[in-house]
């Protein structure tokens, strides 16, 4: 790459930062729905004609905020989850839950980008499944190294379920017990809904130590899927 290619690359670079930021900005004071392309670009100075050269769309530009809201949350976990030792399995479990409920809690409105209500004619594209899905990968982790340990405990599935269970575990993890895939789906809910109440002011009234009720319920949520106790 010449000087010129190199200068014109970290520009580039530095042009979609900001229009990011400014967007960031919009969705904290608007919400996503009134995101604008030409709000961001009369905030930074451009005209619209310049920035849709970065972002042809509306929805281009929310597809690549939440990527960055998803990897950002991800390795948030991915990082916590890397400080534990690999046979703690409740310990790993917990700690990646309470990483996803800081980094939401630091992090509001892109939470409320990925997991509030959806935006009005917008649709995620396939391009944010992987970035979407790294929390669960981690989770999904700590359960299969559970399993071929000292096995998951505690597992019932109703016959009636069965079929459906198959289905779900060859989505989201075939090398797990069938009995596993759907408290890893409910699990999936519960958490995001624990941390959403806190996020969306739910808990007001109703939970004064947070904290201390979110790692319990993380708890609960490690043994529904079979964790060994800690």
């Amino acid at each position: 790459m010449s000087t010129t290619e190199g200068a014109r690359a970290r520009a580039r670079t530095e042009v979609t930062a900001a229009i990011k930021d400014e967007a960031r900005r919009q969705l904290a004071a608007e919400g996503a729905a009134k995101l604008s392309l030409r709000a961001v670009a009369r905030e930074l100075g451009m005209v619209s004609s310049a920035l849709y050269r970065y972002f042809p769309s509306r929805d281009e530009l929310l597809t690549a905020l939440i990527i960055d809201a998803y990897d950002s949350l991800g390795e948030a976990a991915e990082t916590a989850h890397a400080g534990v030792p690999e046979g703690e399995f409740m310990r790993r479990w917990t700690t990646v839950c309470e990483a996803v409920r800081v980094w939401a809690l630091a992090h509001p409105h892109e939470y409320a980008l990925i997991y509030g209500s959806p935006v009005p004619g917008y649709a995620a594209p396939a391009t944010t499944i992987p970035s979407a899905g790294r929390v669960a990968m981690v989770l999904i982790g700590v359960v299969r190294d559970a399993d071929r340990g000292p096995g998951l405990t505690g597992l019932a599935l109703p016959a009636e379920l069965r079929p459906e269970a198959e289905r779900m575990a060859a989505d989201i993890a075939p090398d797990l017990p069938v009995d596993a895939a759907p408290a890893m789906v409910a699990v999936w809910a519960e958490l995001f809904g624990l941390v959403g109440f806190e996020v969306f002011g739910q808990f007001t009234r109703v939970v004064e130590d947070r904290a201390r009720f979110f790692r319990h319920a993380a708890v609960r949520l490690g043994e529904s899927v079979g964790l060994p106790a800690a």
